[in-house]
């Protein structure tokens, strides 16, 4: 069903508690008229299989009751050939981490300033939805970023490249890949895009822990990676991908695009982390409980899941927690129905998440970069331990 303008004003003014800024006051010339008149459907997939077609406001319905979904309009053979591997468990990881001697003496060059430094910049854009102008924006800063980084560490001399994934809707996914010595990869990846629930083409949505947060946090630990002589060189036996998606909030659009790209193209990707919302633990804090990185273990890969707990163990100075999201409730999903091993951590016990996000009021204060750092920890160790590991 789709609401009318003035019930989601009112809603979104109640909730926010500021009276709305409607277009003729945005003074901004990369402020987009939003297509009121746009009647567009959507088939989208939700928990069990259930598909149904929806127009796109009632996407942000499903969104604020807490539905989790996939838009599949334009994926729905995702899956469709690598099927078989669904259903076999035939990537073994390590049983422990063997790659400590190396891993150690990275892991103090990992800094919050730079995580911090860098999501100020993420969030000073006013949203960076995925089909706004400042999403597009947001995107090419981003671009610039991780280009820059790489080609500064070497690595370009053999072989590594920093592209832009491009989508129809203007803000591109970006790819780092650091080759190794085979076509093995492992993926680590977050989504770039922020939204507010609300009136997405119009209100702010800085999107600091959602998912500001785990852009920075796996952007530090490639950097520190790309300062490792094997990993610049190509030597390790595997090659490692940086993702940062775009539309996650649309429906896992960015990654289910790439993941079916690369499922047609035989990539053969042997684990995937996804780093979404790495910087909120004052609900925890509040409830008494020890800070932690959340292990989600539904829809997951129970194999890498399991080694990604040995990971945390040996590297990070806090322990993990298990706890469980969802069907579809980040872009490790369409890794998994791509047919690929697939994993997810989050900040904290999922009932302890930051309940700030999709709102206006997602903001860089609230965060703890000591947090997000035990994550950089975790992302550094997993992709230099997996970039080694025998397959």
């Amino acid at each position: 069903m789709k609401l009318p303008l003035l019930i989601v004003l009112g809603s979104a003014s109640a909730v926010l508690g500021s009276p709305i800024v409607l277009s003729e006051d945005i003074q901004d010339p990369l402020y987009q008229q939003p297509d009121l008149a746009n009647n567009d459907l959507y088939l989208i997939e939700l928990a069990g299989g259930e598909q149904r077609w929806i127009e796109e406001d009632e996407k942000w319905v499903l969104r604020r009751a807490g539905t989790n979904f996939m838009d599949i309009t334009d994926h729905q053979e995702l899956g469709v050939i690598n099927r078989a591997r669904l259903f076999s468990r035939s990537t073994k990881y390590p049983a422990a981490v063997e790659q400590n001697k190396t891993v150690r003496p990275l892991l103090k060059d990992l800094k919050k300033e730079n995580m911090h430094a860098n999501l100020e910049k993420f969030t000073a854009f006013h949203t960076r939805y995925y089909k706004s102008s400042y999403g597009a924006q947001s995107s090419a800063w981003l671009l610039d970023l991780v280009s820059g980084m790489v080609n500064s560490s070497g690595a370009t001399a053999n072989g590594a490249t920093v592209k832009p994934f491009e989508h129809p809707w203007g803000q591109s996914s970006v790819i780092a890949t650091i080759p190794g010595q085979s076509n093995k990869t492992i993926v680590i990846g977050a989504h770039q895009d922020s939204i507010n629930m609300f009136l997405p083409s119009i209100l702010s949505a800085p999107g600091a822990d959602d998912d500001g947060s785990g852009t920075v946090t796996i952007i530090e630990a490639l950097r520190v990676l790309l300062t490792n002589n094997d990993i610049i060189k190509g030597k390790a036996p595997n090659t490692l991908e940086f993702h940062w998606y775009s539309a996650e909030e649309g429906g896992l659009l960015g990654s289910q695009a790439i993941f079916s790209a690369y499922e047609k193209q035989g990539r053969d990707v042997k684990a995937m982390l996804q780093q979404d919302m790495t910087g909120y633990v004052q609900k925890t804090l509040d409830a008494g409980e020890k800070e932690s990185v959340g292990v989600i273990t539904d829809f997951v890969d129970p194999a890498l899941t399991t080694f990604i707990k040995e990971v945390i163990t040996a590297y990070c100075d806090i322990p993990y927690i298990e706890t469980k999201c969802g069907y579809a409730c980040s872009d490790h999903a369409s890794a998994s129905k791509a047919g690929y091993p697939s994993a997810f951590v989050i900040e904290s016990d999922f009932k302890y998440s930051d309940d700030k996000i999709h709102t206006s009021n997602d903001k860089i204060e609230y965060l703890s970069f000591d947090h997000m750092l035990q994550h950089a920890r975790l992302t550094l160790g997993l992709a230099y331990e997996l970039a080694f590991a025998k397959f």
